[in-house]
């Protein structure tokens, strides 16, 4: 059985930070292209940042570059977002996913609210 399971969330006054992990378990986690969404109230999801299976390669939606780090520690079946100088539009539940070729899973979501 296939498991995604995020965690860290909580609540943060601006200008903070925060480390989501996402922790996989039933695959072969190493092989799979992993991925952060969010779904901010009454908004689309939208990609937050993603890694490579192999290499780590990173990309970033505009709206974190330069504040958001996405890691993955492949011995942990593990990924990481850590997140910094946070923003009230970054208030929205966090979720994991998990792609190789056609086969996707998605966790249950994590919320994060930037408040102060």
């Amino acid at each position: 059985q296939v498991q995604l399971v995020e965690s860290g969330g909580g609540l943060v006054q601006p200008g903070g930070s925060l480390r989501l992990s996402c922790s996989a378990s039933g695959i072969t986690f190493s092989n799979y292209v992993m991925t952060w969404y969010r779904q901010a109230p009454g908004k689309e999801r939208e990609l937050v940042a993603t890694i490579t299976a192999v290499g780590g390669s990173t990309e970033y939606a505009n709206s974190v570059k330069g504040r958001f780090t996405i890691s993955r520690d492949n011995g942990k079946n593990t990924m990481y977002l850590q997140m910094n100088n946070l923003k009230p539009e970054d208030t929205a539940v966090y979720y994991c996913n998990a792609r190789y070729s056609l086969v996707r899973y998605w966790g249950k979501g994590t919320l994060v609210t930037v408040s102060s």
